[in-house]
């Protein structure tokens, strides 16, 4: 019996699964385990690796029984543009504030797709920044000054 890639989507996102979740473990290999009622620092990635190894297992058989459309072109514009959002809000957050960071990844990460209206872009930035507020900053009380005047 010869096993033939019917989705190679499929098929590649759960070898995928499985690496993270070998490199999770490999990671956390040195660290203490603990038990299920006293966790160590090594116990959660080690589970989370055994569930994205299992996680892996079931997406890569899947890819050798469903038929896929397959693989298409590679997008890099969005890995680009995504790349360069999350390393802007990672430096923004220090430097600009909370919600410039914000804003700019927002707007850096909706250019990402071809189909984008400006209109609904600053409708979701205003509300996913009024929601991240008043999760992180009001709820939470996170220590994440808000402009890059108010340090």
């Amino acid at each position: 019996m010869k096993l033939k890639i019917s989705s190679p989507e499929d098929f590649w996102s759960g070898v995928m699964f499985i690496a993270f979740g070998a490199l999770a473990i490999y990671v956390s290999r040195d660290y203490p385990m603990g038990s299920a009622m006293r966790m160590g620092p090594g116990y959660f990635p080690t589970a989370i690796g055994l569930c994205l190894i299992a996680l892996g297992a079931a997406v890569t058989a899947t890819g050798f029984k469903l038929k896929g459309e397959g693989i298409g072109r590679w997008p890099w514009r969005s890995m680009v543009v995504l790349s360069v959002g999350f390393a802007t809000y990672a430096w923004g957050i220090d430097n600009l504030g909370f919600i410039p960071s914000l804003a700019i990844l927002i707007g850096l990460v909706s250019v990402a797709s071809r189909d984008y209206r400006w209109k609904e872009v600053i409708v979701s930035m205003a509300v996913l920044i009024a929601g991240s507020w008043a999760v992180f900053i009001y709820a939470l009380g996170l220590p994440y000054p808000l402009f890059w005047w108010s340090y």
